[in-house]
């Protein structure tokens, strides 16, 4: 139980997860909450929450002004006064600020409530209010239109995933050196959840209970570590490998939708990559079950349909000179849809389960060949996804073949003027999207592993990016990308 926990938040600190496991061991046997950490954590301190809210703005804006000296940090009433008066536009921040960073900042603030009795929904109000406080407020730069919801939305998913994985790690029957270290790997992991516990001295009240709010539910971890190809050529076969490594997780029970509260049951996804020229986090994706029924649930079959939540984001860069295109970039950090979960129990040696999604995308970001505007290099936009896979298990557990596919038709609607001088414009007022394109991205893998010794497996995984974006004002561009990976998992 101690390793598995502490290899489950160590590597969610390195945001290196993978979803819809095909084998799966469970970590520690469930346990039901203890009614009376329910009613504890229930208590609401608005004042408290609302104080954190404000002190985490108070304090990056502290950090930019005065420690890096960020130009868009130096704020008067004048800047203020301009912002409301002038209004939101499009910004052109990397991608990996605007759907990342900024849904972490988001997840601070979420996180300032929900640790203080706050539910998700109304957690993500303060997540809002608190987003909606920077960029009126604690910028000399317009108001943001992306990060007004990105970093709220994208907040909601990655704090409440967050804030369910500090939950399984505190116990506050600890005493010591063991809570101590709880306590610790609790504010790195929510630095706003650890923050509160210090306030209302929960980091050091021994209790007659654990603390923990949702007691253990099913939780499924295996990690994996081997080596990774992207867009191998014999001339750039060095840049083209490298370091890979994963970890799976699920939290709650698949093959259970009639929860009572949004991500009872989630899955994460994400990879962390040691490879020249390419970006340390390569992939993240969240589901989170809001609300869900069961349909069928009987001896040959089950099937589930629910409400989700999705943060999906791929990243990659180009691999040297010899290969000048970027191999693939998209992200979803705001989107919503429905859910289907399918078993089927009819077979004696092989199990067989199956998911699908259709999602609305409220904001998405892909690759633009053509716009390059200060640190952006992509367009933003809105549209829709699908996920489908399937995994089949022979012999609970000594063979597994896992697919999946994802479809996102993304729309950036707002672009630029016709007539655009790109020698003389401020990029800080330019009000775009992108270019006016329309692009539609296919992500495919397959996935294999095959049990070596106990609970060491041998894994490979393939996975082939494709995209094309069809501009109003230049070429339809067309793109696929191949990916490997031979890994060593070990399920805990």
């Amino acid at each position: 139980m101690r390793r598995g926990l502490f290899l489950f938040f160590f590597v969610i600190s390195c945001c290196t997860l993978y979803a819809q496991i095909g084998i799966r061991k469970l970590t520690s046997m469930p346990r039901l909450p203890d009614s009376v950490d329910v009613v504890y954590h229930s208590k609401k301190n608005g004042l408290l929450a609302g104080s954190m809210v404000f002190g985490v703005n108070m304090a990056v804006w502290t950090f930019d002004r005065y420690i890096q000296k960020g130009d868009f940090a130096y704020i008067n009433g004048h800047t203020i006064k301009e912002n409301f008066k002038h209004g939101f536009i499009w910004d052109n921040d990397q991608m990996g600020t605007n759907m990342f960073l900024h849904p972490y900042h988001g997840s601070l603030y979420y996180n300032s409530a929900r640790s203080n009795g706050y539910n998700y929904w109304q957690s993500g109000l303060f997540a809002f209010a608190g987003s909606w406080m920077w960029e009126m407020f604690m910028e000399c730069e317009y108001p943001s239109t992306n990060d007004i919801i990105a970093t709220p939305i994208g907040g909601m998913a990655l704090g409440e995933m967050l804030y369910r994985t500090t939950d399984l790690i505190l116990d506050d029957r600890k005493t010591g050196n063991t809570r101590v270290g709880r306590e610790l790997s609790v504010f790195l992991l929510s630095p706003t959840r650890g923050l509160t516990r210090l306030i209302n001295g929960d980091a050091w009240r021994k209790r007659p209970t654990s603390g923990k709010q949702f007691g253990v539910p099913q939780v499924y971890v295996e990690f994996s570590i081997g080596v990774r190809t992207l867009e191998l050529r014999d001339e750039i076969f060095d840049a083209g490998m490298g370091v890979a490594s994963e970890i799976n997780i699920e939290y709650g029970d698949r093959f259970d939708s009639d929860d009572r509260k949004p991500y009872d049951y989630f899955s994460v996804k994400a990879s962390l990559n040691g490879q020249t020229s390419q970006p340390m986090l390569g992939q993240l994706n969240i589901i989170g079950r809001l609300i869900g029924t069961d349909i069928w649930d009987d001896q040959k079959k089950y099937l589930s349909v629910g409400l989700y939540q999705h943060f999906d984001y791929y990243d990659s860069d180009t691999i040297s000179d010899v290969s000048a295109k970027t191999p693939y970039k998209f992200c979803t950090p705001a989107s919503f849809g429905i859910g289907v979960i399918y078993q089927s129990k009819r077979f004696k040696w092989w199990d067989i389960d199956a998911f699908g999604h259709l999602n609305g995308i409220l904001l998405g970001g892909a690759f633009s060949d053509y716009y390059r505007v200060d640190d952006r290099n992509y367009n933003l936009a809105s549209g829709f996804s699908t996920k489908v896979g399937f995994n089949f298990i022979y012999k609970k557990g000594k063979f597994a073949a896992s697919t999946l596919y994802e479809v996102y038709r993304m729309y950036t609607w707002k672009g630029y003027p016709g007539d655009i001088d790109w020698t003389d414009f401020n990029s800080k007022t330019l009000d775009a999207q992108g270019d006016r394109s329309k692009a539609i991205l296919h992500a495919v893998s397959l996935r294999l592993d095959l049990r070596l010794k106990k609970n060491f497996y041998l894994t490979t995984i393939g996975s082939t990016y494709s995209r094309e974006t069809n501009y109003k004002n230049f070429e339809t561009v067309t793109s696929t990308t191949g990916e490997g990976r031979l890994m060593l998992t070990y399920k805990f």
